[in-house]
């Protein structure tokens, strides 16, 4: 089995989800791949450049998705257009939505300036600092759906008190969708305080037809 792990917006490879994920992959001998979806140069971030990453890393080899936030939003845009890639995912509080309510993160002002500067600096927790990211995320963005419809198995893990990805987004998700089992946490949006039951669910679900 080949696992490809796909980070949150403004995050990085060196994320403690992903570090902990690919040690405890490692520890029972399964390849673990973590890209950095903005290639080099956040400022120029798109969907599409992202899925681009994605599309190299992935190449023609079957593998199973897992993705945290925005990845979990990118590994069911790549779940459609590749099914026969994609063997399952497995979603870490998934940005179901993502075009329309990052727009609605800002004011018209605020869209107006930004668009009008071409960048606007965010703080990338990768880098632990602020970088710009230029207008042109929001306009690819849009190009996309909200809701990825795949058809592969797989495994929803959310918060309940979410502040970023609000938990009726992964509900409405699975319930529309019988290939979806999702667990739910009293936990936030990194759901860093359950890691262990999640890489326990996680096992289960990858291994257990094996």
């Amino acid at each position: 089995m080949r696992i490809v792990y796909l980070h949150g917006f403004a995050s990085s490879p060196h994320s403690s989800k992903a570090r902990f994920f690919r040690e405890k992959f490692r520890q029972i001998g399964v390849e673990m791949e973590i890209p950095a979806l903005d290639g080099g140069d956040f400022e120029h971030l798109t969907v599409s450049s992202q899925l681009e990453v994605v599309q190299r890393t992935v190449g023609d080899r079957p593998a199973v998705l897992m993705g945290s936030s925005l990845g979990g939003y990118l590994s069911a845009l790549f779940a459609v257009r590749h099914p026969d890639l994609v063997q399952k995912l497995v979603l870490m509080a998934p940005a179901f939505g993502f075009p329309r309510r990052f727009q609605e993160r800002y004011t018209e002002a605020d869209l107006a300036a930004w668009r009008l500067r071409g960048s606007a600096p965010v703080f990338h927790y990768g880098y632990g600092g602020e970088r710009n990211l230029g207008y042109g995320l929001m306009e690819d963005a849009q190009k996309y759906e909200d809701n990825p419809d795949f058809r592969q198995p797989v495994l929803i893990f959310q918060g309940t008190g979410d502040p970023v990805v609000p938990v009726h987004l992964s509900e409405a998700f699975a319930a529309s969708h019988p290939n979806a089992t999702l667990r739910l946490f009293a936990s936030g949006h990194e759901l860093t305080d359950v890691l262990e039951p999640m890489w326990q669910a996680t096992q289960a679900f990858l291994f257990q037809n094996l």
